[in-house]
């Protein structure tokens, strides 16, 4: 495991990339003594890591015979899932909280960020996407069931995809809506075209077969429910490929 990001299964064969940008919650020292100012509340919420999405990408990956990378970093550190020149890279305020220690971030500590953990991340993404000519990526988030202020939000999962390839997405979004328990989000809760994230960066612009899925978070907040969610989309995905 390296600072930046961690990688299981780097040798299966399998076409799959299962990448989790969300993956950890974790602040490194060199950041504020660890510490955003937050409370430990706070940082077990979705604001700081897409809760259980880490899990269900491991698992998806073993069931795939394919390698997955996720994040060692908290999303609010820097967030891997945003473009460089994002404004929302260095959240200063997330979901009604304030993030002491990003409130006066400058562009120094920004770029010590970028180049002690979100280039490695991506560059070590880049390295096992170009492994195999023909990688489908697979990026595993989660949400939170409800924003504060906002009404619940009703999917269980959702697909996330940008208008500018969607050769995956729609298939998917057809079969897992054929599941009679399933409530499926089609760019829900939000929409999956975001210039320079790590869809953009690595699929889009490669012209990589490649989806997002989106888990409510409270389903898989558990390794039962992580293993029974993989269990589930690994066929469907594996379904929607070889159709």
């Amino acid at each position: 495991m390296q600072e930046a990001y961690q990688i299981e299964g780097e040798a299966r064969p399998g076409r799959w990339l299962i990448t989790c940008d969300h993956a950890s919650n974790a602040v490194p020292e060199w950041i504020a003594g660890g510490d955003l100012g937050i409370g430990p509340e706070d940082m077990a919420r979705h604001i700081a890591w897409d809760v259980g999405a880490w899990g269900v990408a491991q698992w998806l990956g073993r069931l795939l015979d394919s390698p997955v990378i996720g994040s060692c970093f908290s999303r609010l550190v820097i967030d891997p899932n945003r473009g460089e020149d994002d404004p929302t890279l260095v959240m200063k305020l997330y979901d009604g909280t304030i993030i002491p220690a990003n409130r006066h971030v400058g562009q120094t500590e920004t770029t010590e960020r970028l180049s002690r953990l979100y280039r490695p991340y991506h560059s070590a993404l880049a390295r096992l996407a170009g492994r195999q000519a023909d990688t489908v990526i697979v990026a595993v988030h989660s949400f939170t069931p409800c924003l504060k202020g906002r009404p619940p939000r009703p999917w269980q999962v959702g697909v996330l995809y940008s208008h500018l390839d969607d050769r995956l997405s729609v298939p998917l979004i057809r079969r897992l809506g054929e599941e009679p328990d399933l409530c499926v989000g089609d760019n829900e809760p939000y929409s999956g075209h975001l210039p320079g994230d790590a869809i953009d960066r690595h699929a889009l612009q490669t012209g990589r077969l490649n989806t997002l899925i989106e888990l409510r978070n409270d389903l898989i907040a558990t390794e039962a429910g992580q293993a029974e969610w993989a269990g589930r989309l690994a066929p469907i995905l594996s379904q929607v490929l070889g159709g």
